[in-house]
């Protein structure tokens, strides 16, 4: 079996638009991105006056710094669940299916380097 180079000529529309995601530096464009939109629309919520339920929701910002709030939170508890619900490596032991032993000639074994 022939390798095929992988060309992106062959891919959809929608892949083809994507593959700048895939460069270096792109993840730090992403980021900067999406700090810039978060800020711009922190501060667009200084332009309306707002009604709320509440005295708080019309403080400028509220919701932004709610969720911001509310993500830092989870966090924190998805950490302290991960130190209280945590399981050695090889808690199931015998019974995991890893652990099987499979017959050699059922086994269809490719050998990447030819």
């Amino acid at each position: 079996m022939s390798k095929k180079k992988d060309n992106p000529a062959n891919y959809p529309a929608l892949g083809r638009m994507m593959l700048w995601v895939d460069k270096p530096g792109s993840a730090n464009k992403i980021f900067w991105g999406l700090a810039v939109g978060c800020v711009l629309l922190f501060l667009a919520d200084f332009t309306y006056k707002k009604y709320g339920n509440f005295n708080i929701e019309t403080l400028p910002g509220f919701y932004g710094i709610l969720g911001f709030v509310a993500f830092i939170v989870l966090i924190l508890i998805a950490k302290t669940l991960r130190v209280l619900i945590k399981r050695p490596e090889d808690y199931y032991g015998d019974k995991a299916i890893d652990t099987e032993d499979y017959p050699e000639d059922q086994l269809d074994k490719v050998d990447h380097d030819a």
